[in-house]
């Protein structure tokens, strides 16, 4: 059972226990209609599209503008742009330098990456290096804003494991519809530690953004409903194909989309997962499926070595189907491996402090997004937290009266995921992680060191429509 929250609309309407259905009234202007896009069409269908027409391209790898010892920096422009996500229909989207997925930007631990952002829009917006160890000013505060026609320069000292992160708006009020027409790009962290391991790197290195939308019969995004959402992009692409070698890739998986989770197989071919959110796990775990939740991210290798010139390998969800074609063509040399050993994760220090986090809506009126039952006040600071300790947090859903699904959030630090209650732990689970899938009913004990910076930082529900209307709350790490 689920329930929607669309960016201030309500749209919970689900079977209950007694067979009957509870529908909340939509309230309040879409933020959409400011930003000029195309206000959604009132029960428009989606659009169906047949899958594996087009071929996934790989978001553009930024260049800097500058390098030098002390720092590489990197300008990039938020704008409106026309893309062809369906073939032949032109899509107005919300970008990161003109494209549906971002630029990647790729720094290196121990080497700080400078970014200056402008804001060419006509709202405000901001950044979130999402999984960053940053300084609070760095961090992309949901009320931190940069004005439209201003910029505003982020300071990213990679001072973390190689790992796989992302930059998205994370403007409070705005961040679900924004995200959704397209501000999210990849933040790929190398770290020179770990190039004696020879996983699959350069153009076998993929990511790959994973994120459900729905398209009218014009090519326009719709922001609606969520359970409408029904096409599935990949690098901005729907169900397309993608040709391989034989060989080992690496594929980082991200999922972008506003709300949901995947559960992703292959129906040949071998899959191992070697990282999470936080970057490598241990050793490698073969899995004949991943479940990851909205703003989560898996790294896994796919081998298809041996598999035959002109066979395909489908990447499938367990409850949306197809979601990328692997077309195996030439054979190519691979000297790369999967290691019985990756590397080691970070002891974790003896924690000093516990604390309950609990999400849920209050739906006695227009729907509000609550932390421990209180909506998001940036002039509020409900955990103060002394830097460098380290705490055990349990997050609780208690939204089980209409079974709705949240994932939960962190900034600053990365956490380690203790024990599950309601559910046993997973695979999914291990690693240090941003982000986890609570599900309704059940909590998550976390574990996690509050090191190196001080000030506010955001904690939240990250489906973006439930913190949009105020399913986040505040830190302040104090000295």
């Amino acid at each position: 059972m689920g329930g929607t929250v669309a960016g201030g609309l309500f749209v919970a309407q689900r079977a209950v226990a007694n067979g009957t259905s509870a529908t909340v009234p939509a309230a309040g202007r879409s933020a959409h209609q400011h930003a000029g896009l195309v206000p959604a069409r009132a029960g428009v269908a989606p659009l169906t599209v047949a899958p594996f027409q087009v071929r996934m391209p790989i978001p553009p790898i930024a260049a800097p503008v500058r390098q030098s010892t002390i720092c590489d920096e990197y300008e990039v422009e938020v704008r409106r742009a026309q893309v062809e996500v369906v073939p032949g229909l032109t899509t107005d989207v919300l970008s990161y330098g003109g494209g549906l997925v971002g630029p990647t930007i790729r720094g290196r631990t121990g080497h700080p990456v400078k970014v200056t952002f402008r804001n060419s829009l006509d709202v405000p917006t901001n950044v979130h290096l999402h999984g960053g160890h940053v300084a609070a000013a760095d961090d992309g505060h949901p009320m931190d804003l940069i004005q439209p026609g201003a910029v505003r320069v982020y300071h990213y000292p990679n001072s973390q494991r190689g790992t796989t992160l992302w930059y998205h708006d994370h403007a409070h009020g705005l961040e679900a519809e924004h995200v959704y027409y397209g501000l999210h790009g990849f933040y790929l962290i190398d770290d020179p530690a770990e190039q004696q391991l020879r996983l699959p790197t350069g153009n076998y290195d993929v990511p790959i953004m994973l994120k459900d939308v729905k398209l009218d019969d014009t090519g326009a995004l719709v922001f609606d409903n969520p359970d409408e959402r029904t096409t599935v992009l990949a690098n901005g692409k729907p169900t397309p194909f993608f040709p391989v070698s034989a060989r080992k890739y690496r594929f980082r998986l991200l999922n972008a989309s506003n709300e949901g989770v995947y559960t992703l197989s292959i129906d040949k071919g071998k899959l191992w997962q070697i990282g999470t959110d936080g970057g490598l796990l241990p050793a490698p775990v073969a899995r004949p499926a991943v479940t990851f939740g909205s703003a989560e991210r898996v790294d896994v290798v796919i081998d298809f070595t041996g598999l035959p010139s002109g066979s395909s390998v489908v990447l499938r969800d367990a409850n949306k189907g197809p979601v990328l074609r692997f077309d195996v063509g030439w054979t190519a040399p691979d000297t790369s491996r999967v290691p019985a050993r990756l590397r080691a994760l970070p002891m974790l220090p003896q924690a000093t402090v516990e604390r309950d986090v609990r999400m849920r809506f209050d739906l006695t009126g227009d729907p509000v997004g609550l932390i421990n039952d209180k909506a998001y006040d940036p002039n509020r600071v409900d955990f103060t937290i002394k830097r460098g300790s380290t705490e055990i947090w349990t997050i609780h859903n208690d939204d089980t009266e209409f079974g709705i699904l949240h994932t939960f959030h962190m900034h600053l630090a990365q956490f380690r995921v203790l024990s599950r209650t309601g559910a046993p732990m997973t695979p999914d689970d291990a690693g240090d992680k941003d982000t986890v899938v609570v599900p309704a009913g059940t909590s998550v004990r976390v574990q996690a060191t509050f090191d190196g910076y001080l000030g506010r930082y955001a904690y939240h529900c990250h489906f973006l429509e439930h913190s949009s209307i105020g399913m986040m709350a505040q830190m302040e790490i104090v000295p």
